[in-house]
């Protein structure tokens, strides 16, 4: 029978997806068949599938460290946030409605029934499944509606454990605020406290975590240090947003941040070469001069382009290509260059608008959604990238629109575009693209070091894990595992 540990936490961002993805490796080198799984997650970057389902990129990252590949199942309920009081309801992989915050808990039991349903049966295929909450876990004003913290631990029989962040300050009035808040049931589920992200002498810490136990009554499984990592969290951008060039950098590259942004992750492998500095831009005045824009996905594209407008970023843009500069527009930036976006059932923002007119299609938005991982061979690509032609690529493609094309990357001039997400994540597809800028730049000689950027991820989850065993009573979590 599958064993089962669910990881809460005090606050949003309090580090629940890498201490998961942390145990999940862990437990995976000890010889386990352990998977991840989140009944509902929010989350504008996510991840298509090899059989075309939808799931967030969070627990792709933690099957990443299981060692298993990606499945609907570890996240059956996706929320798409498309507007200020709307998402887009996800769920086993696919799009079924679009819903406000009141007309998706009006479906709360429902959607309790198929998240325990996906639990279920990913649990009769692994050893142990590690379950990850959403934000806080003692929002007591969404207790009857809870299907992802303590209503999913409850649901699943699972026991609990409870990550505080001491780097924002309080974590002790946190833990014991957490706890006061639970249920009597609740507070029994509790196993086990782990304090994340902690800088400095862990002894003059001690006393406190001693206290801590003396008033809860639950251990203090460890203190995990903030460690020098680099694994996707959530939709958090806050440790790679630069908005200035850097003047020690070979190639400059500017993306629009975008108030939807979505799958950012496209950028990692170019963020990862040392002599690139990849910033994102929030306004017209920090735009600058870049070697390369790329605009990325967005969750809605027609919103995001009146911002483009608006922030005065798009007529950057049109100045920037107009000098025969290179723009790239992934998915939902794909769109945006294109000459005209009609919505007519009201998908994203409803009506036409005009695109930014740098690529020769047309995108209309229709009711069903295009999800499919793909595979092959680059062709016709000309320009200053031209030498894509003939790359293989592995990716995706998650979007609404259909355009006027049938070409895997469109350009017209300097300018690019294509649907697929993960196209720069091989390193021979990097190598075309940097080596291309530094031929404009006279410096065609240069031998960058590039990341291969699986291998890379799966070097920090093994940096992960070994900090993770250093830190914590890993008895105390073993046994907190297997006597349930």
């Amino acid at each position: 029978m599958s064993k089962g540990l669910m990881v809460l936490g005090t606050c949003s961002d309090a580090g629940k997806s890498i201490i998961t993805a942390g145990i999940c490796r862990i437990l995976h080198s000890e010889g386990y068949r352990v998977a991840p799984f989140k009944a509902q997650n929010m989350a504008l970057n996510s991840y298509i599938t090899e059989d075309g389902g939808e799931m967030g990129r969070a627990q792709v990252v933690q099957a990443e460290a299981c060692k298993i590949k990606p499945d609907v199942r570890m996240n059956p309920i996706l929320l798409k946030p498309s507007s200020d009081n709307g998402s887009q309801v996800i769920l086993h992989g696919k799009v079924v409605d679009n819903n406000n915050a009141r007309q998706y808990y009006s479906k709360k039991d429902y959607y309790a029934k198929e998240a325990l349903k996906a639990y279920k049966a990913l649990a009769a295929d692994y050893d142990v499944i590690i379950l990850e909450g959403a934000g806080s876990a003692s929002e007591i004003n969404l207790r009857d509606k809870d299907i992802v913290n303590m209503g999913m631990a409850r649901m699943a029989d699972v026991p609990v454990i409870i990550v505080g962040d001491i780097d924002r300050g309080g974590v002790f009035g946190s833990l014991v605020g957490t706890m006061q808040l639970f249920t009597e049931e609740e507070r029994k589920r509790v196993k086990g406290f782990i304090i994340n992200k902690f800088r400095g002498d862990l002894s003059i810490l001690e006393p406190g975590l001693r206290e801590l136990e003396n008033i809860t009554g639950v251990p203090v499984i460890g203190v995990v240090p903030y460690m020098d990592i680099d694994i996707d969290e959530e939709d958090s951008l806050s440790s790679h947003i630069k908005a200035e060039a850097s003047s020690d950098k070979l190639i400059d590259i500017a993306v629009p941040r975008l108030p939807r942004i979505s799958n950012f992750t496209d950028l990692n492998a170019l963020r990862q070469i040392n002599e690139v500095n990849v910033r994102y831009v929030t306004s017209s005045k920090n735009f600058g001069n870049p070697d390369l824009v790329v605009i990325p996905g967005s969750k809605n594209t027609m919103d995001d382009l009146k911002w483009l407008r608006a922030s005065g970023i798009e007529a950057q843009i049109l100045k920037h290509a107009s000098k025969k500069m290179p723009v790239f527009g992934i998915c939902g930036g794909f769109q945006m260059l294109g000459e005209r976006l009609d919505d007519p059932l009201g998908v994203e923002a409803g009506g036409s608008m005009r695109g930014m007119g740098l690529l020769p299609v047309e995108t209309t938005f229709e009711g069903e959604k295009i999800t499919r991982a793909t595979e092959g061979m680059l062709d016709n690509v000309g320009g200053i990238f031209s030498n894509l032609s003939g790359q293989s690529y592995k990716a995706y493609e998650i979007h609404m629109g259909r355009s006027t094309t049938d070409k895997n990357i469109i350009n017209n001039g300097n300018v690019y575009g294509t649907y697929f997400h993960g196209i720069f994540d091989t390193v021979d597809n990097v190598k075309v693209i940097i080596d291309a800028l530094l031929r404009t730049k006279g410096m065609d000689d240069k031998d960058l070091e590039i990341v291969d950027m699986q291998q890379y991820k799966d070097r920090q989850y093994d940096i992960l894990a070994e900090g993770m065993k250093k830190s914590l009573n890993m008895d105390l979590l073993h046994d907190i595992i297997k006597n349930q």
